[in-house]
C-alpha cells in the first residue's frame, strides 16, 4: 500500500529486528491513513467520506492478516507441529465468550470484544514471550504503540477508541469482564496443549504447570480442571 500515510513507528522495528523471529518483524512499507488534506477541497459528496472510511477499514484489516499468519512463539519453540496462529488463538477465545453460562455482572458481549481485540497489537510487534527476554514494561510500552498506530490506521473514531479501551482494560486486568477473558487466555492455551499433547505425542507439561494457581474466576477453574482431568485420565488409559 502507498500513497499518503503513518508509517509503522520507527521506534519498534530495531527492537523486534533484534529480539523476535523473522516471521515477526514489522514492515517497513508506509500504510495508507484516512486523514484529511488540508490542500483539498471540501468534499462535494457523501461519498468521499465513505470511500476515506472505507479505505481505512480496509487498510486496518489487512494489517490485522499478520495476525493470521503468525504463529504462537511458545508453540513454535516446542517444535509443534503446524503450530496455531495468534489469530487461531483468538478466535476460540472469542468462542468461549460467546458459550459460558451467564454470570450476573458480567458483559458478554464486552467478553466477546474483549477476546478478539486483546492480543490484536500482536499484528505488529509479535508474540513476545518470557523467552525473547523483554522486559515487562517494554513489552508494555511496544504493544502500547503498536495499538495505537492501529488505531490512527483505522482512521480513529469511536471505534477505534473502544478498541483501545477494550485492550487496556484487559492488559491492566481492570474489570470483571477483563479478569474472566485472561481466565480464558490460559484456559485456551491448556486445551491446546492438551490437543497438541493427543495429536503430536508430545509432553508439554510446562504450559499446564504455568498457569497453576493463576485462575482468577469459577467459570475459569472449572473448564480448567475439567481439562486438566482429561489430561490425567489420557495419560493413565495410554492414550
Amino acid at each position: 500500500m502507498g500513497g499518503k500515510g503513518a508509517i509503522c513507528p520507527k521506534s519498534l522495528i530495531p527492537v523486534l529486528s533484534t529480539r523476535l523471529h523473522p516471521f515477526r518483524r514489522i514492515s517497513h512499507r508506509t500504510v495508507r491513513m484516512a486523514s484529511p488534506d488540508p490542500s483539498a477541497s471540501p468534499p462535494s459528496s457523501a461519498t468521499a467520506p465513505a470511500a476515506s472510511a472505507a479505505s481505512s477499514a480496509v487498510d486496518f484489516l489487512s494489517l490485522c492478516h499478520r495476525l493470521k499468519t503468525t504463529k504462537r512463539a511458545g508453540w513454535v519453540r516446542r517444535g509443534v507441529r503446524e503450530p496455531e496462529s495468534v489469530a487461531d488463538h483468538m478466535y476460540r477465545m472469542g468462542i468461549m465468550s460467546l458459550v459460558f453460562e451467564d454470570i450476573p455482572g458480567i458483559n458478554r458481549d464486552r467478553c466477546i470484544k474483549m477476546a478478539l481485540v486483546h492480543d490484536i497489537a500482536e499484528a505488529i510487534v509479535g508474540d513476545i514471550t518470557p523467552s525473547d527476554g523483554v522486559p515487562k514494561l517494554e513489552k508494555s510500552r511496544m504493544e502500547r504503540e503498536a495499538l495505537d498506530y492501529m488505531c490512527k490506521l483505522l482512521g480513529g473514531g469511536s471505534r477505534a477508541e473502544e478498541i483501545g479501551e477494550l485492550w487496556m482494560e484487559y492488559e491492566e486486568n481492570s474489570s470483571p469482564e477483563a479478569k474472566l477473558v485472561k481466565d480464558f487466555d490460559k484456559v485456551e492455551m491448556i486445551l491446546q496443549a492438551l490437543e497438541y499433547e493427543d495429536g503430536q505425542g508430545m509432553n508439554l507439561e510446562e504450559f499446564f504447570e504455568s498457569t497453576a494457581g493463576k485462575i482468577q474466576t469459577d467459570v475459569g477453574k472449572a473448564w480448567a480442571s475439567e481439562i486438566r482431568s482429561r489430561r490425567k485420565e489420557g495419560k493413565q488409559s495410554g492414550i
